[in-house]
């Protein structure tokens, strides 16, 4: 059996999961091709190898000599109050990320990471607390998604997750060939074939990377997390905006609509006395007006004990004044509040827990802990 090409961060067994069917066959040179078109749909399904049953044994057996279907493992699920579920997920070298899903009646939501921590150093996201350990291969974004889907009793054909947020921990667009990857696999025909219009891709604003993103031809909606409408302000609360000032990423964003023809979102997080004055609604107002976009608002969920959450009065007023100055503009409720749900906040408590740092925070692989039966299995 041939070695799998391409670069994959983890040592030791390569994911199937994401292959094309020809890159598949190509490991199996001995084998009828419908047998690698009969993989392919088996790693989309959510099986394991040992699952995929109309393989003869000696194939699965060889298969598990050297790979694993999916390179994410789901070690816990915290369910919320409000019906959202926090999944912690283990990757094949002992790294952790998380994701959350969201139903809801027009259908359900999976917010998936693309980095292991974040680059980006947000003042008010626990994601880039700790700096970027690595970026995520894209089978391990789509994991996630197979993971999920199976986990919620979904299927290729009837899908549990129909709708994906790129807005996990990790900046996507830092990450851009993997993300293009994942965005092809996860909406490939013969793979989950979720509609690009299904998809948001949030981005901190990486100006040149977002014109590039609009040049690919895709779909996806594009969300722009600006936190403040002032250049002073959103360097202390973003220090990407020291590369990538405001009127920058505004006129990216613009040209993201002239390309794709998709509005775009500005994703403002509401900090208390920082940027929720009515001198800020009045800038925001002057950036976005006559602009295809939308503003969702978010109430601080804290990391910081720095950055308070204003009260859902204050939010309510920041946003009666934006309807008044003509924008378009919503109160995005938050899932998982009381279950970790901000970026990163899960991950960083059960790392702290464990004792463990570095690469492979998780205490080993998923497999070794199985072995060990240590706490970081599947609740």
């Amino acid at each position: 059996m041939s070695a799998l090409s391409g670069t994959f961060p983890a040592g030791g067994k390569r994911p199937l999961l994401g292959l094309a069917a020809s890159e598949i066959a190509a490991l199996l040179p001995s084998s009828p091709a419908y047998t690698a078109r009969q993989i392919r749909a088996f790693c989309f399904a959510g099986k394991d190898i040992d699952g995929m049953t109309s393989l003869s044994k000696s194939l699965r057996a060889a298969l598990n000599e050297e790979y694993v279907a999916n390179p994410v493992s789901v070690m816990r699920v915290y369910p919320s109050r409000d019906g959202s579920k926090k999944y912690l997920f283990s990757l094949l070298d002992g790294n952790l990320i998380e994701g959350v899903f969201m139903p809801h009646d027009y259908g359900n939501t999976l917010c998936v990471s693309t980095q292991i921590g974040c680059r980006m150093h947000c003042a008010f996201c626990a994601s880039g607390a700790d700096g970027l350990v690595r970026d995520l291969h894209f089978s391990e974004i789509l994991g996630q998604v197979v993971a999920v889907n199976a986990a919620e009793g979904g299927s290729v054909k009837e899908r549990a997750v129909t709708n994906i947020v790129l807005m996990g921990s990790g900046e996507p667009l830092d990450n851009y060939d993997n993300v293009m990857r994942f965005l092809d696999e996860v909406s490939a025909k013969d793979g989950l074939a979720v509609s690009e219009r299904n998809i948001s891709l949030s981005t901190s604003g990486l100006a040149d990377r977002m014109k590039r993103f609009a040049d690919s031809g895709r779909k996806v909606t594009l969300s722009v997390s600006l936190h403040s409408p002032f250049d002073e302000e959103r360097s202390k609360l973003m220090p990407v905006n020291r590369k990538y000032d405001i009127a920058t990423i505004i006129d990216a964003a613009k040209y993201y609509f002239k390309r794709t023809g998709r509005r775009v979102i500005f994703e403002y997080t509401l900090i208390a006395g920082v940027n929720d004055t009515p001198a800020c609604a009045e800038k925001l107002a002057s950036l976005t007006r006559g602009f295809p976009s939308h503003v969702n608002l978010i109430r601080l969920n804290p990391t910081d004990a720095s950055l308070r959450r204003p009260t859902e009065d204050a939010a309510k007023t920041f946003l009666t004044r934006l309807s008044a100055l003509g924008v378009s503009a919503t109160i995005r409720h938050s899932f998982g509040e009381d279950v970790e749900g901000a970026c990163g906040q899960l991950r960083r408590r059960v790392i702290a827990e464990s004792g463990k740092g570095g690469d492979g925070e998780g205490g080993g692989t998923h497999e070794e802990r199985k072995r060990k039966g240590s706490k970081f299995t599947t609740a």
